[in-house]
């Protein structure tokens, strides 16, 4: 069974009751199951700087879902849980879920990008990855402890 990684923040609220309750509703859903959940971090914002402080973390699920759909179910917990996209990008969020990784593929469709684009790039989303597969690496980027050690 293919398996996913997704990066899990949120700034406002209660960002970690958020974040937990999302991972609930994804172990719920069918066709993935939840394997691990990284610790949850605080992180200074990234794009738009003037807004509260994220929680970060990810968690690593293996589903029968194709990228496509596991999106989709990504993007319908997030409205379950109040996430509204009517603000400024890069802004302050009741829960964003992230495609980050699915399997050892690469797509790149409308809408679609995985491995995240901007993944290599972000600390905080770099650190719960290392976390949950020290020896994971990011298809055509190379292994996440080594990006990370770049952005040092």
């Amino acid at each position: 069974m293919p398996s996913a990684y997704v990066g899990l923040g949120a700034n406002l609220g209660d960002r970690e009751a958020t974040i937990r309750r999302a991972v609930e509703l994804l172990a719920e859903r069918e066709g993935i199951e939840v394997l691990a959940v990284s610790a949850l971090r605080e992180t200074d914002p990234v794009g738009l700087e003037d807004q509260p402080r994220f929680m970060n973390g990810a968690a690593v699920l293996e589903t029968t879902l194709g990228p496509r759909a596991l999106l989709e179910t990504l993007l319908e917990v997030e409205r379950v849980l109040g996430r509204t996209r009517d603000g400024p990008r890069f802004g302050p969020r009741a829960i964003d879920l992230d495609l980050l990784l699915y399997d050892d593929e690469t797509v790149d469709e409308p809408g679609l990008t995985v491995p995240h684009p901007r993944l290599h790039e972000r600390r905080f989303a770099l650190e719960p990855l290392a976390e949950l597969d020290p020896a994971l690496a990011i298809p055509g980027r190379g292994r996440v402890l080594v990006l990370l050690a770049r952005l040092h």
